[in-house]
């Protein structure tokens, strides 16, 4: 029977369905249908596979070729799918032996010439023939995708002709490094953005500290040219670098986003500053073929936005909800799609439409509450620091400079605090519910009094109320404090320059 069943896997988010290629020869007029809700780079496969099995030196069936990709209803998409049709098409036309086929999974683009090119998006793919214990054959140029996963049973392909000996049993196909012992977490390298670096700004680093330290978003106001972005960008080198599953899960996000894979930096946590011009699209994922955006893109890392007063405020409002529940569900007509995204948002605002509210401005309290209106009640309500970052006092640019803490000591100090909270809740305090403060926050009731009738008298919401307590429990952890004091609650109800700049417009 001139009939054939190869297995290969779809693209569906940082999933990787199994998809069967079921290729049938029958008699009749010399025909080529493909079948199975093939997208158009895929329905022009046909012309790529009759070229490239003729080039590689075989005998194209002159007959009625029908190619079913199943599940019928999953869409399919990219040019993975031609080296299992090709190897569906000789398999069935007896040219290489099926049954070797039938143990392999198979995936690549063909070139004319028979030559197998790499595909984006393939890391999935990897993750998910480890778990089914699957032989797989894929491009020799996806090799650094393949030492990542690590997988042994992994058969590297660069031409249709090498293949078919594989599968005759003629030759060997190239694999991966048996030990991942080369994959290690590097230490972290000489700090080119160190936070001694820095001039001034001693409350600013603090709130970085306690941000790194708990996870917990962090809004900077301050003119131009305070540093604001300067203390951003090194935040990076207070973090903990990334485990080995978490590193994997952050590549193969950025695999099927079609981002190149580093290997010296696969433990290192996703830095992403999109331009304040970026749509919601973007920002959030999406497109006819839904793809992850920024927020995706900074799982496990730092979402920056510079200038955030500048993006569009139904933009800013689209992360509300993944900032909460730490995913975001895409959904189209022909796909519904969840990617995760627990990243951690800092923000960065002057706090003026002129860059200035003190004696300077020249904008009025009235334009000044327009400008910070852009960012809306709820959105302002996910931060749990909100910092002043000040002009310099005179003359300290040019004074005697001090001996201020380095990045490394300060993320010494970090690990230290994460490691606190890991070990009494399992998690970080950015993601305690209410009902794990009141069991495991450590406070007394009339620290929670006084904290209530502070949140009272600012007019604060639920929600601030228990971030605030999140922010305290860090500052304790920090200095290895196993109750929260109310000097504690006292420096964390200091973080709210928000709150204090719009009452003080209001009033």
């Amino acid at each position: 029977m001139a009939i054939a069943c190869i297995t290969t896997r779809a693209g569906k988010g940082v999933e990787a369905p199994k998809v069967s290629v079921e290729v049938h020869l029958s008699n009749g007029l010399p025909a080529f249908n493909l079948v199975g809700l093939p997208e158009t780079s895929v329905r022009e496969a046909k012309e790529r596979v009759r070229s490239a099995i003729i080039n590689a030196g075989f005998e194209f069936p002159m007959r009625r070729i029908t190619v079913n990709l199943a599940p019928a209803d999953l869409p399919k998409q990219g040019g993975r799918y031609d080296l299992p049709i090709a190897v569906g098409i000789l398999a069935a036309s007896e040219q290489i032996p099926l049954k070797a086929a039938s143990h392999c999974e198979f995936v690549g683009e063909l070139a004319l010439s028979g030559e197998i090119r790499p595909c984006s998006g393939l890391l999935p793919v990897l993750i998910a023939a480890q778990k089914a214990h699957m032989d797989l054959v894929m491009p020799l140029d996806n090799r650094q995708e393949a030492e990542v996963v690590g997988y042994t049973k992994v058969y590297l392909c660069g031409h249709l002709q090498q293949l078919a000996a594989f599968l005759h049993g003629q030759n060997q196909l190239p694999r991966i490094d048996n030990s991942l012992e080369w994959i290690v977490p590097a230490e972290q390298q000489e700090n080119k953005r160190c936070l001694s670096e820095v001039i001034g700004q001693y409350q600013a680093k603090q709130a970085l500290e306690i941000a790194a330290a708990g996870g917990h978003n962090l809004l900077m106001l301050g003119p131009p040219g305070t540093g604001k972005t300067m203390l951003a960008s090194r935040i990076i080198q207070l973090l903990p670098q990334l485990n080995y599953d978490e590193a994997l899960e952050v590549a193969a996000i950025h695999s099927i986003a079609g981002l190149n894979l580093n290997i010296q930096d696969l433990y290192k946590r996703p830095f992403r500053s999109p331009h304040h011009t970026a749509s919601a699209i973007s920002l959030v994922g999406g497109g006819a073929n839904p793809k992850p955006g920024e927020i995706s893109l900074a799982h496990k890392g730092i979402l920056f936005l510079d200038e955030v007063a500048e993006f569009p405020r139904r933009v800013l409002d689209c992360l509300r909800e993944p900032m909460e529940t730490g995913e975001v569900v895409i959904s189209r007509a022909n796909a519904k799609l969840t990617f995760a995204c627990q990243f951690q948002l800092i923000a960065a605002m002057n706090p003026s439409p002129c860059g200035d509210n003190e004696h300077q401005s020249r904008a009025t309290p009235e334009q000044i509450l327009r400008y910070l209106s852009r960012l809306s009640g709820p959105f302002i309500d996910r931060f749990d620091l909100t910092i002043d970052v000040p002009p310099l006092p005179n003359g300290t640019l040019n004074q005697q400079s001090e001996q201020t803490e380095t990045s490394t000591q300060v993320a010494h100090r970090v690990k230290q605090a994460r490691e606190r909270q890991l070990n009494r809740q399992d998690c970080l305090n950015s993601q305690l519910s209410g009902k794990m403060l009141l069991q495991l926050g450590g406070f007394k009731q009339a620290e929670l009094e006084y904290l209530e009738s502070s949140v009272n008298k600012l007019r604060l919401s639920v929600r601030s109320y228990h971030r605030l307590q999140r922010v305290a429990r860090t500052i304790a952890d920090l200095q290895g404090a196993d109750r929260v004091e109310r000097g504690h609650i006292s420096q964390a109800l200091g973080y709210r320059a928000m709150d204090r700049l719009l009452s003080k417009l209001t009033h």
